[in-house]
């Protein structure tokens, strides 16, 4: 990718993935969901954010196939519905253990993080890797060489 702005840099999973869930309230709901979080009521206490906010980020993630609905009914009440994590909510959770690993190592408090993730199987601690398809574990973003990829597009200046 010699030359940057040869290229449409709108056309970006980056920044697609940003459009829908680049704001503060919409991964901690993602994040409450995946600690077993469902029910508005327990989101809202959890999030301590507005009934409007939390009902318009829910909304937009089931949208867009992050959280899906399944109905749930408590002894003597009338059935409602919980929100779950989808697959391809799940599939965020990668970025959510590179979020608090980034913010554990600048961020934490002085006491040390306030979570940390353990391997059911044996008990160990969990932490993000950058490995190649080869199974190359790399150290950092200077083993790395951004590729053009199938989806890169010219921008308009030099299709003309």
């Amino acid at each position: 990718m010699q030359d940057r702005f040869r290229y449409d840099l709108g056309n970006c999973s980056i920044a697609r993935s940003l459009e829908l869930l680049g704001e503060k309230w919409t991964f901690l709901i993602v994040r409450e969901a995946w600690y077993g979080i469902g029910r508005f009521a327990d989101f809202e206490r959890a999030l301590g954010c507005t009934r409007s906010l939390l009902a318009d980020r829910l909304h937009m993630l089931v949208g867009a196939g992050v959280l899906a609905t399944e109905p749930y009914r408590e002894p003597g009440a009338r059935t409602r519905q919980r929100y779950v994590l989808t697959t391809k909510g799940r599939e965020l959770l990668p970025v959510l253990i590179a979020l608090r690993e980034w913010g554990d190592r600048h961020l934490a408090d002085p006491a040390g993080p306030p979570v940390q993730l353990h391997h059911r199987d044996c008990g160990h601690r969990v932490s993000l890797a950058l490995q190649c398809t080869r199974g190359h574990m790399l150290e950092g973003a200077d083993e790395l060489i951004p590729a053009e990829g199938p989806g890169l597009r010219l921008a308009e200046a030099d299709l003309a």
